[in-house]
């Protein structure tokens, strides 16, 4: 019987260690901006104990620094990516994080609330598994005044994507407003299923995600997760994952 490979991948090391995603360890593997030892490694590689990885020349941290998760109210306007090279109005630089942290999913750039950064590749995992089913919730303004029949097409499903989205919990706020609850993450999914009814959003804001509230924060501004919140969090996406 062979035995298991030794070491662990290297896009899963980086993950863990907090640097970034799996996914985006793999493109920095494929512009070859990672090394290990030295030398530029090929996509799957493990690395041992005592080895040295480091992106674009600088060592990453090992895997026993604290394990960080901050809710960050988005401004409109910042793009929730960790590439500081291509994009000047990225999430990194403008919330300036003394460690090293990335954003867990998106919230996309005219789009403005709630966002979770990390440096803890587990805990991104976990929340981001479509399948499940973590509730974020949105505040959203349209260009025209909503009707009963818009309500209920946006609860019951809209075609967009080449699918059709799950149903989920609409309630109308005010005359051109309304709250919206997701069990999934289409991309710019609220945006486009009011275009497909002939709405147009004028401003939209995520104000929940799961048991995390947005609340008061200001604009611009983060907090720790509270002991509390961050054991829930672990709870629910721990037994979502054995599930």
């Amino acid at each position: 019987m062979a035995e298991a490979p030794q070491g662990t991948r290297i896009n899963k090391y980086l993950s863990e260690v907090g640097h970034c995603s799996r996914r985006a360890a793999d493109k920095l593997l494929e512009e070859g901006r990672i090394t290990l030892n030295g030398m530029v490694p090929e996509l799957g590689t493990r690395v041992q104990p005592g080895d040295v990885v480091a992106v674009d020349g600088e060592p990453v941290a090992g895997n026993d620094q604290e394990r960080i998760v901050i809710a960050y109210h988005k401004p409109v306007g910042i793009v929730c990516t960790t590439d500081q090279r291509r994009e000047k109005d990225n999430i990194i630089d403008a919330i300036n994080f003394p460690t090293r942290i990335y954003p867990v999913g998106r919230l996309d750039k005219m789009s403005e609330g709630l966002i979770f950064l990390t440096n803890d590749g587990d805990i991104v995992n976990d929340i981001l598994r479509a399948r499940y089913g973590h509730e974020k919730e949105y505040h959203v303004t349209v260009n025209q005044p909503i009707t009963d029949d818009f309500v209920e097409r946006m609860s019951s499903g809209v075609a967009i994507l080449d699918t059709v989205t799950l149903p989920c919990e609409v309630e109308q706020t005010g005359r051109q407003s309304f709250k919206i609850v997701l069990k999934q993450g289409l991309n710019r999914q609220i945006r486009r299923m009011c275009e497909e009814l002939g709405y147009r959003v004028r401003r939209l804001k995520r104000t929940r995600i799961m048991h995390v509230e947005l609340g008061d924060l200001p604009v611009g501004k983060y907090r720790s997760l509270d002991d509390q919140e961050l054991r829930k969090l672990r709870k629910r996406t721990q037994g979502a994952k054995e599930a």
